[in-house]
């Protein structure tokens, strides 16, 4: 499958700072959410869900994926009492093994080199708890490249809410419009819309379940490396 750009944002995009969601975009972290959550279900008491339910959870942040793997659903909120015991057997287990089955995708860490090698300033914007986020990139070996992390509890409000997107632009120094966000789902493109951004999205991450393209970012790639033909510095 050809990379696909949309008649949205103007090619290549002149930036200066290239921001990249984790879950989905950088790294197949679902191996390791799956298997801490089914230890907590199993703590619980309760049966485990097998590996396709958990892809189709991930984006919106632990406490959500948590309240999904108990519930089942979407949206639905569990007894109040069990979601905080839950929680905490969750990140007792996530915590103790944050990166023993998650991988980057293919091309990202070529892309990663070519990105940082071409003057692009880095940030890594996601909606993973920083107690994660943090051992996850260094374990894996990429921490290294960004000179800005955002997690999801760094600010009081996370993606889809463009503030991770304009905290960075302000850290930098830019305007939203020189800079780009890297992205896997809904939950990116609605962040960067609301921040005036141009949204690039990986065809093979995490969108509850749903095409990327639906969502209209400006270009659709199929690896990391790809994003490199849409970019020149500014």
């Amino acid at each position: 499958m050809e990379s696909v750009a949309r008649n949205m944002a103007t090619f290549p995009l002149a930036v200066k700072m290239v921001m990249i969601d984790l879950d989905g975009t950088l790294i197949d972290t679902v191996p390791d959410l799956a298997a801490a959550a089914n230890r907590m279900l199993a703590d619980l008491g309760r049966p485990a869900w097998d590996e396709a339910h958990y892809r189709t959870w991930i984006g919106n942040g632990v406490p959500r994926f948590v309240k999904r793997a108990l519930t089942g659903e979407m949206q639905a909120e569990p007894e109040a009492a069990l979601f905080e015991r839950a929680l905490a057997i969750f990140r007792k287990h996530y915590g103790a093994a944050v990166a023993d089955l998650s991988r980057p995708y293919a091309g990202v860490v070529e892309a990663l080199g070519r990105l940082s090698a071409t003057s692009f300033s880095l940030a890594c914007i996601t909606n993973k708890a920083e107690a994660f986020t943090v051992p996850l990139l260094k374990q894996l070996d990429l921490y290294k490249y960004f000179k800005l992390v955002l997690s999801g509890d760094s600010l009081p409000k996370q993606k889809p809410d463009p503030l991770p997107l304009l905290h960075a632009c302000k850290h930098f120094d830019i305007t939203p419009d020189h800079g780009v966000l890297v992205g896997d789902s809904s939950n990116d493109v609605q962040a960067a819309r609301a921040a005036g951004m141009p949204v690039i999205c990986v065809t093979y991450g995490y969108n509850h379940g749903h095409d990327i393209r639906d969502s209209h970012p400006d270009a659709v790639v199929d690896s990391l490396v790809d994003v490199l033909q849409y970019l020149k510095p500014y």
